[in-house]
């Protein structure tokens, strides 16, 4: 091989790592812009009287 086809080889072969670093990075920054501005509507939690464990439920409601 010629030294002169090995650089655009390594070069496109950064391009196309730099690419996937910035998809991944931007994914990411999409997921923590999400999570910081939605919140969550107030959602009833089944509460039993005789406290059986039989069914999950929010240990503490905040409606």
């Amino acid at each position: 091989m010629s030294p002169g086809k090995r650089i655009p080889r390594l070069s496109s072969a950064w391009l196309i790592g730099l690419g996937i670093v910035a998809v991944l990075a931007l994914a990411n920054a999409h997921l923590v812009y999400v999570a910081f501005s939605s919140q969550p509507d107030c959602v009833s939690h089944l509460k039993l009287p005789d406290g059986s464990a039989n069914h999950f439920r929010a240990a503490k409601s905040g409606c």
